[in-house]
């Protein structure tokens, strides 16, 4: 009887330990089932949706825009072409200043194939650049320093074809060559009138940078007219179109082209202390472009006039001291002994005003436009001289006729503490020092005082000063005189002869109590 208690008391026990546990297990199912939705709302929250996006008519402008851009780009890229080559290696560098401050995009053979950086090689040297067809025959513009030294060319179309081209000519001084491929149907481009073109202005510039090919880039006109920045020779013309539109090695010889799809300039380098864009890239404009071009193609070569002189711009610092009311024109600042230029009867301190009727703003439009002449042409010059307008016609003749004279002494110095410079007399050792041409005349700046009117004034040691406020200079003394002529709060300007050329350049008043110590 005992033991039949004992059993049911653990019956008892285990049941009401699983009504406990039922009852446990049912909480849970309904807390389930109560904490369900919460939970899975929380797990799988639907977010309000966002705002909507801007409808048409609120971004029509905009919208219109791209799709301008966009019917550009599909009619410029087909004319663009990339440019392989093979050369024999260039043994002649450009010097250290130039390559740190001027990065060409090709280099003319800085990056290969596959954009890496090319080292000269014992036998051949690879490279690539860009080019436009201007004509459905297969004539292509590129840079001359893309094709310069090609033992081998080859066009890759924006079809992916690649042909063989010949060099059909090409023009050192311009930076401009000619190619062609055979075929007909070719897609081309017209050129425009770059004249015509305004600071602000939307352009497109295309081309295959670091080897990435048939790429384009917008941006506007920043500057028109920058003059020549190569160091290696001042006769190249200058004039070229300033744009924001990235343009990087690689992009030579490539097309600028305005919103019609002409092209208004060949782009050619750009400025940038890394090498890569950094926001100016440089085009040759149509209106030096074209001529050579069309000379290219009809002669295969090109002759380039002269006049014989060194030009400067009118500044507003220096126009009081040539009587001229505005800061306009070209400022002669060299005549070579029996160049055109002398035989006219141009004079140094002329200021040319007016070309065949046209006026010279300034001394690269001068340039430019001497530089689209042929040699045996007759121009007419508009001249003022000394308050009084004269007209010189000039017959132009052949750079080649004269080569570039190479140019950069014993005594007591001379100078003035005011001015910051230190003066020599020129004597027969300085001259073959200095490599001085026997018609420059004049003092040797010696040594120019950090921060003085001569320092600001771009003067360095070797200069000789011709010149003060329009008066020849034989001796230190002469220019000791002039100068101390000068009153206390007025300018003076000196012509100078630097680097294979004459300047003139104005030394400003130095400020009350300045102390310029030295000459």
């Amino acid at each position: 009887m005992k033991n039949l208690i004992e059993l049911w008391e653990i019956i008892s026990k285990r049941r009401t330990w699983a009504a406990i546990l039922a009852l446990a297990l049912t909480a849970s199912f309904g807390s389930y089932e109560i904490l369900k939705p919460a939970a899975a709302s929380a797990a799988g929250v639907v977010p309000a949706p966002a705002a909507a996006a801007l409808d048409d008519n609120s971004v029509s402008a905009i919208s219109a825009l791209d799709q301008a851009m966009e019917k550009l780009a599909a009619h410029v890229t087909p004319a663009v072409v990339n440019v392989s080559v093979a050369s024999k290696p260039k043994h002649q560098q450009m010097s250290g200043g130039d390559q740190d401050e001027i990065q060409r995009f090709f280099g003319p053979f800085g990056f290969g194939p596959h954009g890496q950086q090319m080292r000269p090689g014992p036998r051949v040297e690879h490279g690539v650049g860009s080019g436009v067809i201007i004509s459905p025959d297969g004539y292509i513009v590129t840079n001359n320093h893309v094709v310069d030294g090609a033992t081998d060319l080859r066009v890759t179309l924006n079809d992916r074809r690649v042909l063989s081209a010949k060099l059909i000519g090409a023009d050192p001084m311009t930076d401009l060559a000619v190619i062609k491929i055979n075929g007909s149907g070719f897609p081309s481009l017209p050129w425009g009138d770059s004249t015509a073109l305004k600071p602000g202005q939307t352009v497109l510039a295309f081309g295959n940078p670091f080897n990435f090919r048939f790429s384009v880039t917008r941006g506007i006109v920043s500057a028109l007219n920058r003059p020549n920045p190569y160091s290696d020779d001042a006769r190249k013309p200058g004039e070229f179109i300033q744009t924001d539109a990235a343009i990087n090695p690689g992009n030579s010889g490539g097309p600028l082209v305005n919103a019609h799809g002409e092209v208004i300039g060949i782009n050619t380098f750009l400025i940038s202390p890394s090498g890569s864009f950094s926001g100016m890239g440089f085009a040759i404009p149509t209106q030096i472009a074209r001529p050579v071009v069309d000379t290219l193609l009809k002669d295969g070569k090109i002759e380039h006039a002269r006049m014989g002189i060194g030009i400067n711009d009118v500044t507003p610092e220096n126009a009081g001291f040539f009587h001229l009311s505005n800061a306009s024109g070209a400022l002669v600042s060299q005549v070579e002994p029996d160049s055109p230029a002398a035989k006219a009867g141009l004079k140094v301190g002329d200021v040319i005003t007016e070309l065949n009727g046209k006026k010279m703003e300034n001394s690269g439009q001068l340039q430019a436009a001497i530089s689209g002449q042929r040699p045996g042409n007759k121009v007419t010059l508009s001249v003022f001289r000394e308050g009084k307008s004269l007209t010189l016609p000039v017959t132009l003749e052949s750079i080649s006729k004269k080569s570039e004279q190479a140019s950069a002494g014993s005594g007591e110095e001379h100078g003035k503490a005011r001015w910051g410079v230190g003066l020599q007399n020129l004597t027969p050792d300085l001259r073959d020092q200095l490599q001085l041409p026997s018609e420059v005349k004049g003092v040797v700046v010696t040594n120019v005082v950090p921060g003085s009117p001569a320092d600001n004034a771009g003067i360095s040691q070797g200069d000789v000063i011709m010149e003060v406020n329009r008066k020849p200079v034989q001796s230190a003394d002469d220019v000791k005189r002039e100068l101390g002529n000068v009153a206390k709060d007025k300018d003076a300007m000196v012509l100078i002869w630097s680097n294979g050329g004459s300047s003139f350049r104005v030394m400003h008043a130095a400020e009350p109590g300045a102390d310029q110590n030295g000459d």
